[in-house]
């Protein structure tokens, strides 16, 4: 198939995925659409596909009210957050230590300042949690305030370009909590000790996930696995972040549909990188319990075929037999630069366990984290289709090579 027609339906994936449907986050029914789409289209070109399935819930809310002394806020519903009615007073805390010595029970918590600065990890995230995160929210847990007004401003490296972001974002976290802006949270802060009054639905749903997992190939005690994440944020169409990293999965299916080398393959959709619990990585944990030295390599994409830029690959503890072939395709790609190493995506579920990986991004990847991604920005109109197709078949050309080097 030619570039162009490859290219054009690069546009076509793209408009079902972002456009199509209303939202792809874990446990949604559009989440579930786009899942059953890739495992059908991967399927007709001869691959075989299984679709693990996981627990997970779906989310519902309405709009927040919050109101002190007849002055009215604006502020946001924390995603997976609980539902919330309640009036009391204010109490608010800026650092650790303050939070440690106030009383909070019975009261609506302010949080600003320095212990608002970066989005707290899900208390059950199993990839990264630092301790200063469980101690903050082993704190708000333990003095049980009615709820949490939290005043933040921008935290591109976990929150990507939301303002404000989302200091709580976790469905295991039972305390309702709504954020808002640093200029929000200094004028309600004027109301500290009196009566606040924070009102808004909100329900989680139990629902189910799934991976889509797509093979081909001979030996599959020697595999390579391509993948992208399917899932996106609420509010955000998840163009680069990233139905494109999908989109080249599904080219390179195409491409690979005459596939008969002795190496397993498995282009496979993983379905929770943006999900406070990560539960499609957590369900490929658990498929690949004791295999995972059979991963000869890993190639993971996100944040691929910005119209801006370059696309950019890294390469992660490959031993010389494989950075070899991969510099030597992929450099020979127009277009194409070896970038910095980053590890805010899943290819950091293979470095953990110690497999050589290769991710491919764009170059402006902090330009698109700190503007783009999350927000309602992230659209098919800032993608090249064209930088897609390059990436789907420099991988073609990528895995042959592979083929024949290391069967």
């Amino acid at each position: 198939m030619s570039s162009i027609a490859l290219a054009e339906k690069a546009v076509g994936y793209l408009r079902r995925l972002c456009l199509d449907v209303p939202h792809r986050c874990v446990g949604s029914p559009g989440n579930r659409a786009s899942t059953e789409f890739y495992a059908q289209t991967v399927a007709s070109f001869g691959f075989i596909t299984v679709c693990p399935e996981f627990d997970c819930i779906d989310w519902t809310h309405g709009k927040a009210h919050l109101e002190a002394d007849g002055e009215a806020f604006e502020a946001f519903v924390s995603p997976y957050s609980l539902g919330c009615q309640s009036s009391a007073p204010l109490a608010i805390a800026s650092t650790v230590e303050e939070l440690t010595a106030s009383k909070v029970s019975e009261r609506i918590l302010l949080l600003r300042g320095e212990i608002a600065a970066e989005q707290l990890m899900p208390k059950n995230f199993h990839f990264y949690n630092p301790d200063h995160h469980k101690r903050i929210v082993g704190l708000l847990e333990n003095k049980a305030p009615l709820a949490i007004v939290a005043a933040t401003s921008r935290d591109p490296q976990m929150a990507g370009g939301v303002y404000p972001f989302p200091l709580i974002e976790d469905g295991d976290f039972d305390i309702p909590s709504v954020y808002t802006t640093e200029e929000e949270g200094a004028r309600l802060a004027r109301h500290a000790g009196q009566e606040v009054a924070l009102d808004f639905q909100a329900e989680r749903l139990p629902a189910k996930g799934h991976n889509v997992v797509a093979r081909k190939g001979g030996d599959f005690s020697r595999r390579v696995i391509v993948c992208a994440h399917i899932d996106a944020k609420e509010g955000t169409p998840g163009a680069l972040d990233n139905a494109t990293g999908v989109v080249v999965l599904l080219l390179l299916a195409e491409l690979l549909q005459d596939y008969s080398g002795k190496l397993g393959l498995e282009i496979v959709a993983l379905n929770g990188e943006d999900y406070y619990s990560a539960p499609g990585e957590m369900q490929f944990l658990k498929d690949n319990e004791g295999k995972f030295d059979e991963i000869i390599l890993a190639i993971n994409m996100d944040g691929a075929g910005y119209d801006q830029g370059n696309t950019a690959y890294s390469l992660y503890d490959c031993p010389a037999e494989i950075a070899g072939p991969i510099r030597g395709v992929l450099s020979a790609q127009e277009g194409m630069i070896e970038g910095e190493p980053w590890y805010q995506s899943d290819h950091a579920l293979f470095v953990q366990n110690q497999r050589p990986a290769l991710a491919i991004t764009s170059d402006r990847f902090d330009e698109l984290w700190t503007y783009v991604a999350h927000t309602p920005r992230d659209r098919p109109d800032i993608v090249d289709s064209g930088k897609l197709v390059d990436i789907a078949q420099a991988l073609r050309d990528l895995l042959l090579d592979l083929d024949r080097i290391l069967s």
